[in-house]
């Protein structure tokens, strides 16, 4: 199997599975199924020895909540109003010992009870005239996969490659940048899908040097109104565990913390927990 991700889809006579196949964190992810329940189940667990991930995940509706605790997975996070108004329940099963073994949880803990004490009143920001603000284009996957390289040593996805950012728009994927002096510092995208109408805030990154000015929280506010224009209200982010600034954004800007998915992905410079964020845009 080579490292490059890959969406698949297995239609039987008694069920329906849209899979994620992605080697390069070693894990699968069942993103949408319906039908036999149980045989489906039994397919995916098929999928992770053919595969030989990990970690399987599973985004399941309401109703199937008791049967996968039966199967032996566990519910990491949930996202509100996934399913076109119905929740997601993302459950995980471990297939490593190392894969489910962490040293961090504790720490993340705390940050997260930290987090929650900090005011929730986001002033109006407004960076330097120096700094514009602009929806991306595919004339701009170069720099944005340079950006990347920069502020990412390891990416879950293939970001550092400008056509796999090219591919994402083609797809529909949103992407905000800060210009600064013609070259971009910041960065994030929305992936939306369209039968469900969800979006994952995501790809968020900004050197270094110009994280004083609140860019995200403006790029952030930006594709959220895009999405809200588009009809989209049900928005989530998936952020680092141990990183309290990106977390403390998305609190502040709303979002409620709905989870944590143990040992998710290699992201920065080693394989980490990832918080879950969810934020209802109808209601802002």
């Amino acid at each position: 199997m080579n490292q490059m991700a890959s969406t698949i889809f297995l239609e039987e006579s008694s069920y329906f599975l849209e899979v994620y196949l992605d080697p390069f964190n070693k894990r699968i992810r069942v993103d949408d199924y319906r039908g036999n329940t149980r045989l489906l189940l039994e397919k995916a667990e098929e999928l992770v020895l053919e595969h030989q991930a990990e970690k399987l995940i599973m985004k399941a509706r309401s109703e199937d909540f008791h049967l996968f605790f039966e199967k032996g997975l566990q519910p990491e996070a949930v996202v509100d109003r996934y399913f076109l108004g119905s929740d997601a329940h993302f459950f995980s099963k471990f297939y490593t010992p190392d894969r489910k073994r962490n040293d961090h949880w504790i720490t993340e803990d705390g940050m997260i009870h930290s987090i929650y004490q900090l005011n929730t009143t986001v002033e109006k920001t407004y960076p330097p005239k120096e700094y514009e603000l602009k929806k991306a284009d595919e004339s701009c996957a170069v720099e944005l996969s340079t950006l990347y390289k920069q502020v990412f040593q390891i990416y879950p996805t293939p970001l550092h490659d400008p056509e796999y950012v090219k591919k994402t728009m083609q797809e529909g994927t949103i992407y905000y940048v800060f210009f600064h002096q013609g070259k971009i510092v910041s960065a994030a995208s929305a992936e939306i899908n369209t039968f469900y109408k969800n979006a994952e805030l995501t790809d968020c990154a900004t050197l270094t040097e110009h994280r004083k000015y609140g860019l995200m929280k403006i790029i952030l506010q930006e594709l959220e109104g895009e999405l809200k224009r588009n009809g989209i209200f049900c928005a989530y982010s998936i952020a680092r565990a141990l990183s309290f600034g990106m977390n403390a954004v998305l609190f502040q800007l709303g979002y409620s913390y709905r989870g944590r998915f143990v040992n998710n992905c290699y992201i920065y410079d080693k394989l980490e927990n990832m918080n879950m964020w969810v934020k209802n845009l109808a209601s802002c």
